[in-house]
């Protein structure tokens, strides 16, 4: 919501990847990672890059373990830990996801994240009953963009509706 208070979560957009009774848990799209760069954390892990590996930004995907990557990819790449999320979308946090894409045999399309979010079972139901998070259908060219300071007001146009008609009070019939 436009009135979330929460500096780690004001103006984020957060993929949501799993969503059940046991909890859930989802990575923040919207947010560059300051301070390691994707050759970086190539270099620590003593991977070497290809002439083909894409240049790519990493993503604050959440405050929870903030030194544990993931990556939010097209499912043109699988492996035995890629986590379909829906048609078009996987998740893999292996390294040998990070060396597919440093060769240049990656997926088409990928969103690196180190940290993620999570929410203890019914967390995240609360709070959306409470008003604190809008909900709009998963897109590939919101998720995927590189422009990071327009996700937000973009996901928000998906909804059709003006932020002014918004209210953070939860109604009750």
């Amino acid at each position: 919501m436009p009135q979330m208070q929460d500096p780690r979560f004001a103006h984020s957009v957060v993929f949501l990847c799993t969503h059940s009774a046991d909890g859930a848990m989802g990575l923040v799209v919207n947010r560059q990672f300051v301070g390691l760069s994707f050759g970086e954390l190539l270099e620590q892990l003593e991977i070497f890059p290809g002439d083909d590996a894409p240049v790519l930004s990493v993503q604050a995907g959440g405050p929870v373990e903030p030194g544990r990557g993931f990556v939010l990819h097209s499912l043109d790449y699988r492996q035995e830990a890629t986590l379909a999320i829906s048609e078009t979308i996987g998740l893999t946090a292996t390294v040998d996801i990070l060396r597919a894409i440093a060769e240049g045999h990656g997926p088409r399309q990928v969103l690196l994240a180190l940290g993620y979010c999570g929410w203890g079972p019914g967390q995240l139901d609360a709070e959306i009953r409470e008003n604190a998070w809008l909900n709009v259908p998963s897109d590939l060219d919101l998720v995927f963009s590189e422009e990071l300071d327009s996700k937000w007001k973009q996901a928000i146009a998906r909804l059709g509706i003006s932020l002014a008609m918004l209210s953070s009070d939860a109604g009750h019939a």
